[in-house]
């Protein structure tokens, strides 16, 4: 070991095992620290701020760096501090001491540390933190879980009370070590291709007489337009069913298939899935049944199994994948089919768009379910239901997803991770954003009772809630904090995807006063703020002879937030928004439609007003598109009404304008959105922790 700090731990850590110990006594951290240039002092200094700096082997995470509030402080709940304010956390892989100090700052106790040197007329203490965070990070990797040549595992290391001046003074530390553990070997990705591209598709457990769900998923597959000629179903006794040929099993196939979908029962799959890896005839495997694994005693059973799966992949060509079990299926444009188990009548999925570049990724098929028939705008090319990640896992998905062409915006649903998989979840984050590409994340299992329900679904643990955030968040993901705002996210995210986001500086404008109020009162979240823009004189007057043209000169003074009087028609709203697009201290405008307005085209049909409705050329439904498509500042419409005004909306929507029912729903989602674009645009004219994933 070429660094002088790493083999001073590995030999203390010897030393340690030798004597049956996992944990270093104090001479040895003494010793151990010092290799790090850190002394240990218990004594307090007078009037110092304590902070804590740790490095812990997380499960999902493998090494995660941190900091925070120390001593006493340390124990208060992160509960009652605001995102980032109590500690920040980062994955030692994925950052670097340059990145994780900038992070620092965002604390309390960074603040703490800098007002005091203010107050002493001394410089700030970045250098200091910087050097230590570098040399913790050059042990923290060199010992890392997911290092295969580290003899050993750092689990932990607490510093806490730490004292900064012009050096760094650890008051208090303990340390933990453990012997590497085995994982899991590399699944070959690359067939995933086969799962959503397949030339030759196979269904065993369709039912010959009645409609179970191999049934359902052959008639979803024709359904979508998959051809007949390319499906086989898996039936002893059977020459066809629903016109589709059938063949005695795996040893009558006639080459090999690309994706095989079982919905057999679940006690049939244990042994049908080592028919599967010994015949090496199928590339790809759906595993449609729930039990496996999460039920007490299918845990041991179903272990065994992915234990199986896990040992094909290190056979020449990898063996074959397998997405699930409980898994609801894949949706997959692209491939032309949809292998869901949900009959098309129940969840009719209308084109909505002519270019389809995002995908859904979730444990729980019901989540996608559910999202896409409250919001068929979102309409992504592939829908894929992880279930309990027996093989293919988030990190595998998102990795293959991160590097595929014309793939924009990523939705992903979680509830846990296999061990070790947030870390390659979290590196296919940073890939996807230094790729260009846009990652909304919803974990569950926020709760004692939440995680309990989460182990009866799909049998994953989900660990601490505030770790995944921060993690996540750092790697480049927008992280939701509930159903609605992950919809929200998705939805914006992928209505903004190609538009320039230069700044926080937005205008806002409605006819309603409440709405134009409630648009600036809701730019703020807890890790950041957009700001109103001060409209250019040059704006002013431009605005001004709108009003005077429109006749609401005396009604309007013109600010930001504009209220410009329920009197205003569809093409002063528009006229006006245009205005604040051109204006160079404006990033972004959100603009309530006031679809109640009287003169505004809001009806599908007006009976009080023939013609003045959504299908006249003056309406917003006409007018607004173009405009959004001629500006590249982001423009969100609000279009706050009951279902009057949907075929409005629907409109609107159809035609790539990006509204929201609520001015506080689309402006805090525009908060999010640009917090993240602007970290995107960090990240990559950074690449903070490197590029090598």
């Amino acid at each position: 070991m070429s660094n002088p700090s790493t083999s001073i731990a590995a030999e203390l850590f010897r030393q340690a095992a030798a004597q049956g110990r996992g944990t270093l006594d104090a001479a040895e951290v003494t010793s151990l620290l010092g290799s790090l240039g850190l002394a240990l002092d218990a004594q307090a200094a007078a009037g110092a701020v304590d902070i804590r700096i740790s490095l812990n082997s997380t499960r999902e995470f493998g090494m995660v760096v941190s900091a925070g509030l120390g001593g006493l402080e340390a124990e208060l709940d992160e509960g009652n501090y605001r995102r980032d304010r109590a500690s920040v956390y980062a994955a030692a892989a994925l950052t670097d001491a340059d990145d994780f100090l900038e992070l620092f700052r965002r604390t309390l106790a960074y603040q703490k540390l800098a007002a005091v040197a203010r107050r002493a007329g001394a410089a700030a203490p970045d250098a200091a933190l910087k050097a230590c965070f570098a040399q913790l990070l050059v042990l923290a990797k060199d010992f890392a879980p997911d290092n295969p040549a580290a003899p050993f595992v750092l689990q932990s290391l607490e510093l806490n009370p730490v004292q900064v001046g012009a050096g760094i003074t650890v008051r208090a530390a303990e340390c933990a070590f453990g012997a590497p553990q085995p994982g899991r070997l590399p699944r070959p990705v690359g067939k995933i291709d086969k799962l959503i591209h397949p030339k030759r598709i196979g269904i065993i457990g369709v039912s010959g007489t009645g409609m179970n769900f191999g049934r359902i998923i052959l008639r979803n597959l024709m359904g979508s337009g998959y051809p007949k000629e390319q499906l086989l179903v898996l039936k002893p006794g059977e020459a066809e069913i629903d016109g589709v040929k059938c063949v005695e099993g795996l040893k009558a196939l006639d080459g090999k298939l690309d994706l095989l979908i079982v919905a057999v029962a679940a006690s049939a799959v244990y042994e049908l899935v080592d028919e599967i890896i010994e015949s090496d005839a199928v590339d790809a495997v759906m595993l449609i049944p729930g039990s496996l694994g999460e039920t007490k005693k299918s845990r041991e059973p179903a272990a065994a199994l992915a234990a199986r799966i896990n040992a094909a992949h290190g056979k020449p060509g990898g063996g074959p994948i397998f997405l699930g079990a409980n898994c609801l299926g894949v949706v997959s444009h692209p491939g032309a089919y949809d292998s869901w188990f949900i009959p098309l009548e129940r969840l009719p999925k209308p084109k909505k768009k002519p270019v389809r570049d995002s995908v859904m990724l979730s444990q729980s098929g019901a989540f996608m379910i559910t999202r896409l028939s409250q919001n068929p705008w979102l309409d992504p090319a592939y829908m894929l239901a992880l279930g309990n990640q027996t093989d293919l896992t988030h990190g595998d998905m998102l990795g293959y997803f991160a590097g595929l062409p014309g793939i924009e915006t990523l939705g992903i649903y979680i509830e846990g991770f296999k061990d070790l998989d947030g870390l390659q979840f979290a590196k296919a984050v940073r890939k996807a954003v230094l790729n260009g590409k846009q990652i909304v994340v919803y974990k569950s299992g926020k709760t004692a009772p939440g995680q309990g329900g989460v182990m009866g679904h799909t049998a994953s643990i989900a660990g601490g809630l505030t770790l995944f955030e921060s993690v996540v968040r750092h790697a480049g993901a927008i992280v939701a904090e509930d159903f609605n705002t992950f919809d929200d996210l998705f939805y914006i995210a992928g209505a903004l995807q190609h538009k320039k986001v230069g700044g926080r500086r937005i205008g806002a404008i409605s006819g309603a006063g409440f709405e134009a109020v409630g648009m600036a009162d809701s730019i703020e979240s807890d890790s950041f703020a957009l700001e109103m823009g001060a409209l250019e004189d040059a704006t002013v007057k431009k605005i001004e002879e709108i009003l005077v043209a429109k006749k609401l000169d005396q009604l309007v003074e013109v600010r930001n937030p504009l209220d410009i009087n329920p009197g205003a028609d569809d093409e002063a709203h528009l006229q006006i928004t245009e205005a604040f697009l051109q204006d160079p201290n404006i990033d972004a405008v959100v603009v309530g439609l006031d679809p109640t307005a009287p003169a505004v085209c809001a009806l599908e049909e007006s009976k009080l007003r023939p013609g003045h409705d959504i299908a006249s050329p003056k309406s917003t439904v006409n007018l607004m598109p173009p405009l959004v498509e001629r500006n590249d500042k982001p423009v969100i419409g609000i279009v706050d009404g009951g279902k009057l005004y949907d075929a409005m909306t629907a409109g609107l929507m159809d035609r790539g304008v990006c509204v929201f029912r609520n001015c506080a729903r689309g402006t805090k989602a525009l908060v999010r959105y640009v917090e993240a674009r602007l970290n995107a645009e960090s990240l990559q004219r950074r690449r903070p922790g490197g590029t090598d994933f």
